[in-house]
C-alpha cells in the first residue's frame, strides 16, 4: 500500500472522480460511512456520540457519520464550528442531509454553550483533515482544546485535526488527541511515522481505484494483502525439495542458541530443509535443540569461533552447494579470524545471503565491500552505524535516509530494525513494517528474524524482495501474537516459533478486512 503526500492525496481524489467517474459526493459518503461502522463495532455501548464539524470537506465527512450513526440508533449531536453559509460543496449538499437539527458556534461566546457536545460517550473530530496546514488558531484551537479536556474516546476522521499529514515526526501547535483515526484510500507519512494516537489507524477504501493511486515518495506500508501470495495453501502433490534448502552459518562457544534458533526459525517460517554450520565444538549443543534442524561442523579458532580453516580443501564448497540460502552471522562472534571468514564467504559465493549481527560487524569500516543485488542485510540501529561510520544517535534521527541510502549505494536489500521497520531496496522504494512491539526488545529476535527472512527467500527464489516484506511483516506479527499471551515483559525469542501458525492464520484471513489497521 503507497503512502502518499497530502497533495498527492488530493490529486488522488480529484483523478477518482475526473478520470474514474466516481463522484465526489459518493467518496464523502463512503468515507463517512466506513467512520460510521467504525464506532459502532469498536464503541457498541456508546449511545450518545458527539459530532464536531469543520466547515470544509471534513466536516462533511463528519455529517455523513452523522447521518449514519442516527439511523443506527444512536443519540447524535452535531457541532457546527462555522456558519451554515460558510459551507460549499460536497460539504454543503451532506450538511442538508442531516436528521438532527445542529449546534451552531461561530464564536467563542457560543462556543462556551456547547459542553454537552464535549461530555458525550464519545467523540468525533470531524474538524480539520488533510488539506490543513498548521498552526491551527481561533475557535477551532479552542474546540480541539475543549475536546482535549474531555474524557469521552476520540475518533479522527482522516487526521486528527491540527496535524500536519505530511510531518513524520513531531506536531507542532494545537492538535487533537484521537484514540482511534480512520483515514480513507492510503496513508500519509504523519499516519506512519507520527505517532498521531496511541490506539490503531485504520485505512478505509472509498473507491478510488488503484490506477489512480500515484506517489513520487517511494514509501509504501506492508499490508496482509500485500504478501498473500506467499503464505497460500500449498498443492497436494508439494515434497520439502520444493520450499528451499537454507545453510546458517554461525554460532560460537557460548553463543550455540543464535545460530539454533535461526536454523529451526527458517524450518518454521516453511521452508524445506535447514542446516547449520557451526564451530565444532558447539555442535552438539546446536544439534540437541531441534532434531529438524541438520548440522555441520567446521573448523574452529582457540576462542570456539569459526575459523578461516573452514575454507581449506573445498569443505564450504561442498556445503554451499545445492543450497537456496546462506543466512550468516548469528552468533558467530566479533573474533578477528573469524570476521576475516565471514568476509571470504560473502565475497566468494553469489548465492543469494542474509546477512545479520556480528557478520554485520565483520564490515566495520569496510562497508564497500557489501555489495550486491543477492544480499539481504538486517541491522539494528547499531549494527548500522558501525557499517555507516556514524553514531546510533544520527542513525534513529535519519532511519529512512540511512536505509535507502545504503541500499542505493550498495545495491543490496537493507532491514533496518526498530519501531517501524524499513526495508530498503537497491532501486530506493522503501517499504514500512507496522507489526512487532516493544515486548520483541530481548535477546535472540534478531536471530528468529534472520531466519525467517531466509526460510522465506529460499521458498520464493525468484520474489527476493517480496519474501523479505513477508518474512518482516510475519515476524512482527508473531511477536503481536505472542504478546497477546505472554506479555512484554516476559516474552522471550522462541515465543515467536510459537506464534508463527497463528501469524499465517491470520494473514490468509486478513484478505476479508474491511480496513488496514496500523497499530501505534
Amino acid at each position: 500500500m503507497k503512502i502518499v503526500s497530502a497533495a498527492e492525496m488530493r490529486e488522488i481524489d480529484r483523478i477518482t472522480s475526473d478520470r474514474f467517474g466516481v463522484p465526489s459526493p459518493t467518496l464523502m459518503e463512503n468515507a463517512g460511512t466506513a467512520v460510521a461502522q467504525l464506532i459502532l463495532e469498536e464503541y457498541p455501548s456508546a449511545r450518545r456520540i458527539s459530532v464536531i464539524c469543520g466547515k470544509g470537506n471534513n466536516g462533511g465527512d463528519g455529517f455523513v457519520v452523522a447521518r449514519k450513526l442516527h439511523q443506527a440508533g444512536r443519540e447524535v449531536l452535531v457541532l457546527l464550528l462555522a456558519n451554515p453559509a460558510d459551507l460549499r460543496g460536497d460539504a454543503a449538499a451532506m450538511f442538508q442531509k442531516l436528521p438532527v437539527t445542529p449546534t451552531i458556534a461561530n464564536s467563542s461566546e457560543t462556543l462556551k454553550n456547547t459542553r454537552p457536545a464535549f461530555s458525550a460517550d464519545a467523540i468525533v473530530d470531524a474538524i480539520l483533515g488533510t488539506g490543513f496546514h498548521p498552526p491551527v488558531s481561533g475557535l477551532y484551537a479552542e474546540a480541539i482544546e475543549a475536546i482535549n479536556a474531555s474524557t469521552a474516546p476520540v475518533v479522527a476522521v482522516d487526521l486528527p485535526s491540527g496535524a500536519d499529514a505530511d510531518v513524520m515526526g513531531h506536531q507542532t501547535g494545537a492538535v487533537c488527541r484521537a484514540d482511534v483515526i480512520v483515514t480513507f484510500t492510503a496513508p500519509r507519512p504523519a499516519h506512519v511515522f507520527g505517532r498521531l494516537t496511541d490506539g490503531s489507524t485504520l485505512v478505509a477504501p472509498i473507491g478510488s481505484p488503484p490506477e489512480a493511486i500515484r506517489s513520487s515518495l517511494g514509501l509504501n506500508l506492508i499490508t496482509g494483502p500485500d504478501i498473500i501470495s506467499l503464505v497460500r495453501p500449498r498443492p497436494p502433490d508439494s515434497n520439502k525439495g520444493n520450499f528451499g534448502h537454507v545453510l546458517v552459518i554461525g554460532g560460537s562457544l557460548g553463543k550455540a542458541g543464535a545460530a539454533g534458533m535461526a536454523g529451526i526459525s527458517v524450518l518454521r517460517s516453511g521452508a524445506g530443509l535447514s542446516t547449520v554450520a557451526t564451530a565444532k565444538s558447539v555442535l552438539p549443543t546446536v544439534a540437541g535443540f531441534h532434531p529438524e534442524v541438520m548440522t555441520e561442523p567446521l573448523e574452529e579458532t582457540e576462542a570456539g569461533t569459526i575459523s578461516t580453516r573452514a575454507l581449506e580443501y573445498g569443505r564450504l564448497d561442498a556445503l554451499v552447494k545445492g543450497k537456496n540460502v546462506l543466512a550468516i552471522g548469528p552468533g558467530i562472534s566479533r573474533n578477528t579470524e573469524t570476521a576475516q571468514f565471514v568476509r571470504t564467504v560473502v565475497a566468494k559465493y553469489q548465492t543469494a545471503m542474509v546477512i545479520d549481527a556480528d557478520g554485520l560487524n565483520a564490515f566495520e569500516g569496510i562497508s564497500q565491500n557489501l555489495h550486491g543485488t543477492n544480499l539481504v542485510i538486517t541491522p539494528h540501529p547499531g549494527e548500522m552505524a558501525r557499517l555507516v561510520g556514524r553514531t546510533t544517535a544520527e542513525i534513529q534521527r535519519d532511519r529512512l535516509g540511512t536505509a535507502r541510502t545504503f541500499a542505493r549505494e550498495h545495491q543490496l536489500t537493507v532491514v533496518l530494525k526498530g519501531h517501524r521497520t524499513l526495508i530498503a531496496e537497491p532501486g530506493g522504494e522503501v517499504w514500512v513494517n507496522t507489526t512487532g512491539n516493544p515486548g520483541m526488545a530481548t535477546g535472540g529476535t534478531g536471530d528468529i528474524l534472520t531466519g525467517t527472512v531466509a526460510g522465506f527467500v529460499a521458498q520464493n527464489p525468484k520474489k527476493t524482495l517480496e519474501a523479505v516484506l513477508a518474512a518482516v511483516h510475519m515476524h512482527g506479527l508473531a511477536g503481536d501474537i505472542a504478546r497477546e499471551t505472554m506479555g512484554e515483559h516476559s516474552l522471550i525469542a522462541t515465543d515467536l516459533l510459537t506464534a508463527l501458525p497463528e501469524a499465517f492464520r491470520r494473514i490468509r484471513a486478513s484478505v476479508n478486512d474491511k480496513f488496514v489497521r496500523i497499530p501505534a
